[in-house]
């Protein structure tokens, strides 16, 4: 069976703590029901998830959805956001982990991306040297959200042409964001072998789409 590899880039940085980050959990957990309830998500999607704060980690190295635990992610008391070195580790997962189709084997189907922080990089000339190098990497779609008042969608933009925008940080908003997430990986996965594009859901009011 040929994989969907998903990735979320999650900030974790110090201003994610208190609300935030709790919502965030019950965002991600809910999104992660949503998905296990579709039968194509469930054969062919894996997904990883890679926080950054003042380092970025691997928090969930790439899973079959049906095997994922996802413990509840923890914020730094202080902390600053390292977009680039969570772009770069991605590369390096993306590289090491998603197959690629040979003579001899079928690659997983062009994985897809979703970033979300409440900030602007730490780490600008980082982040603006990776930026080319994620966009050669043949995502077959890469989302970017900024969430809350402080987040910059210029860097963002920079990534990708799909930025939305969180303008509160509250249980409704994250849920909302995951849900779409989820919704976006559903139709990724339904139609990985139609299509080599994945047309994304319209977004649900709470996002707004930058355009």
């Amino acid at each position: 069976m040929r994989r969907l590899p998903v990735y979320i880039l999650l900030d974790t940085s110090g201003s994610m703590r208190g609300e935030p980050i709790h919502s965030l959990n019950v965002g991600l957990q809910s999104m992660l029901s949503a998905l296990r309830q579709d039968p194509y998500a469930l054969e062919s999607v894996h997904l990883s998830v890679i926080t950054f704060d003042m380092d970025a980690k691997v928090y969930l190295p790439l899973t079959p959805l049906d095997q994922i635990q996802i413990p509840d992610i923890d914020v730094p008391n202080v902390g600053a956001t390292f977009m680039g070195a969570a772009l770069e580790l991605l590369t390096h997962e993306v590289q090491q982990n998603v197959k690629k189709t040979t003579d001899e084997q079928r690659g997983d189907w062009r994985p897809l991306l979703f970033l979300m922080t409440d900030g602007s990089p730490s780490d600008v000339y980082a982040y603006q040297q990776i930026v080319p190098v994620i966009q050669q990497l043949n995502f077959a779609s890469i989302v970017a959200c900024a969430a809350g008042p402080k987040a910059k969608t210029e860097f963002l933009l920079q990534l990708t042409n799909q930025v939305v925008v969180l303008d509160t940080m509250d249980s409704n908003s994250f849920s909302s964001f995951f849900k779409w997430v989820s919704a976006s990986v559903v139709a990724g996965s339904s139609s990985a072998g139609v299509t080599d594009s994945i047309s994304l859901p319209p977004p649900p009011s709470e996002i707004q789409l930058v355009l």
